[in-house]
């Protein structure tokens, strides 16, 4: 049941997305700010893509926005978009279809464990998986390229599940134009 109003609320952003306007500027984006984790203990909400406030390229480095927040965390050894993300990933791709010319690489990362073919493989996993769900909100595929990093980029030194955790994660890297 979840599932249907969840397919349900997308499909509407969706529809939404593709309807909006901003009144931005060309050139007003930062190339290099990661972001910060979306709040994974707050509560999900359905949303419209019209909820999301202002979708103009201030809005990504604005705070109180959700899209100043890039970063998509994951479970050991999965793929599986959480559903607290979803909210999060619908303001982006509200943002994307509201901003065709806008370019993201979508770049999946690993923690340490594991062979580095696996976690390649895996941080791929990760990042196809987010750009799917861009997709089918709205984002246009030639707005987004898909890298794989595995490994090879960790966000925290260490050997231990705190560290391990910070590294499991999608990076939302917004290009210059």
């Amino acid at each position: 049941m979840n599932t249907v109003k969840l397919g349900l609320a997308l499909m509407f952003a969706g529809v939404l997305a593709g309807c909006s306007t901003t009144g931005s500027k060309p050139g007003e984006v930062a190339v290099e700010d990661r972001g910060t984790t979306a709040g994974a203990t707050e509560e999900v909400t359905t949303r419209a893509a019209g909820d999301y406030g202002e979708l103009g390229m201030q809005a990504l480095n604005d705070p109180s926005s959700p899209l100043s927040h890039r970063v998509i965390y994951f479970a050991f050894d999965s793929s599986e978009v959480a559903e607290q993300d979803r909210d999060l990933l619908a303001a982006h791709a509200a943002f994307l279809a509201a901003n065709p010319d806008v370019k993201v690489s979508v770049e999946g990362h690993t923690d340490e464990r594991g062979s580095r073919e696996y976690n390649i493989a895996l941080g791929e996993r990760r990042a196809q998986a987010v750009k799917r769900i861009l997709e089918f909100q709205g984002a246009s595929p030639a707005q987004m390229t898909v890298v794989s990093y595995g490994e090879e980029k960790p966000a925290a030194e260490g050997h231990d599940e705190s560290a391990w955790s910070l590294n499991r994660r999608v990076e939302l890297v917004y290009v210059g134009r």
